[in-house]
């Protein structure tokens, strides 16, 4: 029971002043105070006696509000929020709205009442709610303000990484990492890896705005980054950023970075890592210690409200790892290879394709080209500059014809052809000269088998191999000489020279030594 009832009480019941006074142990004047306020109140005792407390004593303890003068008050309530948006101006001051204020308002307040004023309009301006979240529903992310480092074995320079931190809003599970930078690799690494700590993934990721994530802001319909949504899409979650400058919509995550500074960075402050590996083993062992302490005012720590509630309703990993992916419009070349700038490699269209633009998506392993939204060639990422990554289905038949060249390829191709023409290229190539130095030749003779007609050409090759001879030259004479006499007589044997002891015979031309 409140003081002021019990004063109340005993003065109903018709104890003296003195008396309330020692039972109550406060004062005479207070007592008849009290009872004189009693008085100018337009309530009965017993009306007074029903109420609550609270009320009770709002009774007996108005104050002295300072807005009691309703003329001034409602004059200057009605500029807080114009003084306010004024303060963000540059060089502006509460003075400076002040002065304005009593210029407009000879009898307004003075200084100290309409500071008092403002701090009110602004306390009453940060108002806050209570959220109720879903387990398993969101995952909050951010990065830390403050950096930890560790130091480069090579060169000894210490190296600043910003760290990542996110949370589960209902059960506040916690993770963070340390990353070489705030880049798009590094931050869709730290959150795959997120994920792989959590052992599925929530139905909603919450960024700040960040470039890696975003890029451009809004309130309402933000720019997603196409890696963001890439990964969402490989994870099957959604992406919903905070608003522009609105900490509260991540606010759990907000004191998960104080907390990762009071129990990640102090503990790990006088430790001197030698790589990121290192570190992050470290930042993982104080994670896991965090998320096992008992929380104060709940009867359970994080990682038991997670494994029991939250665990799980996550949706499940992919059986693949995520890999991100780059974009690049690019023209095919007359070569029917295209030139990926970042790799300074080729890698080969069929060449239907030649002169047409071509859609470039590749990872870190994978080349996959499409044109007019078709997958025309894939290939397996090769950083080798100046290389060529080629296909030989994609080329035409005389770029594959001029790749397969070979002593074997010409000598399959000529068996298809005719017998003799086999001999007479196998004679070619077992002549002692480069193979590189009849490849034309031989393209010439599979040429001119093309234009002749197969008996003379046979005819020509069998003169050819008689005489010994195998180039392209040679049998085009023959060919050509044979043109010039009747077809029958081609076909006919010769006629018998006459019996005459002084003719020497072709038995007598072919020997090596000449008997005489």
């Amino acid at each position: 029971m409140s003081q002021v009832k019990q004063l109340l009480l005993m003065y109903k019941d018709g104890r003296a002043r003195k008396e309330i006074a020692r039972s109550l142990r406060i004062s005479k004047n207070t007592v008849k105070t009290y009872l004189a306020k009693l008085q100018s109140l337009s309530f009965d005792i017993d009306d007074l006696l029903a109420l609550e407390d609270p009320v009770l004593e709002a009774k007996f303890h108005a104050g002295n509000p300072a807005y009691k003068d309703n003329e001034r008050y409602e004059s200057l309530k009605t500029g807080l929020d114009f003084y306010k948006r004024e303060l963000n101006k540059t060089g502006v001051t509460r003075k400076l709205l002040w002065e304005e204020y009593r210029l407009a308002n000879a009898n307004g307040y003075s200084y100290t009442q309409f500071c008092f004023h403002m701090s009110q309009q602004e306390i009453a301006s940060r108002r806050s709610m209570v959220m109720d979240h879903k387990p398993g529903e969101k995952l909050f992310i951010d990065f830390a303000g403050k950096k930890m480092s560790y130091v480069d074995k090579i060169t000894g320079e210490i190296v600043q990484c910003p760290v990542f931190v996110a949370c589960l809003p209902y059960s506040d599970y916690c993770f963070a990492m340390a990353v070489k930078s705030q880049s798009i690799e590094e931050f869709l690494f730290a959150l795959k890896c997120c994920l792989d700590f959590l052992g599925g993934v929530p139905q909603i990721i919450v960024p700040d705005n960040l470039k890696a994530a975003v890029i451009k802001a809004s309130n309402y319909e933000p720019d997603i980054n196409r890696a963001m949504e890439d990964f969402c899409n490989h994870y099957q979650t959604a992406v919903i950023p905070t608003r522009v400058r609105k900490p509260k919509d991540k606010a759990l995550v907000e004191n998960q970075v104080k907390l990762v500074y009071t129990r990640v960075f102090a503990k790990l402050r006088n430790i001197t890592f030698m790589g990121l590996e290192e570190m992050n083993r470290a930042i993982l062992e104080q994670v896991v210690c965090h998320n096992q302490t008992r929380m104060q005012i709940k009867p359970y720590c994080r990682e038991e409200k997670f494994l029991s509630d939250e665990k799980p309703l996550l949706l499940p990993l992919p059986g693949e790892p995520y890999q991100i992916k780059y974009y690049r419009q690019y023209k095919v070349m007359a070569n029917n290879h295209i030139l990926l700038y970042p790799d300074k490699h080729y890698y080969s269209v069929p060449y239907q394709y030649i002169g047409q633009q071509a859609r470039v998506i590749f990872t870190r392993t994978l080349v996959r080209i499409f044109v007019r939204g078709q997958l025309v060639s894939v290939h397996q990422r090769d950083f080798t500059p100046g290389k060529y990554t080629t296909v030989k289905e994609h080329l035409c038949s005389f770029h594959n014809h001029y790749l397969n060249r070979s002593p074997e390829y010409y000598r399959q191709k000529a068996k298809e052809k005719s017998e003799l023409l086999f001999c007479l290229v196998d004679r070619l190539f077992r002549g002692g000269r480069p193979p590189e130095q009849n490849y034309r030749s031989c393209d010439g003779l599979f040429n001119l088998h093309k234009k002749t007609d197969p008996v003379i050409f046979d005819r020509a090759c069998e003169i050819a191999l008689e005489c010994g001879y195998s180039s392209y030259r040679h049998l085009l004479s023959t060919v050509e000489n044979l043109r010039k006499r009747p077809l029958v007589a081609v076909n006919e044997d010769p006629r018998p020279l006459p019996s005459h002891d002084n003719i020497r015979g072709k038995d007598y031309y072919s020997q090596t030594v000449i008997n005489f």
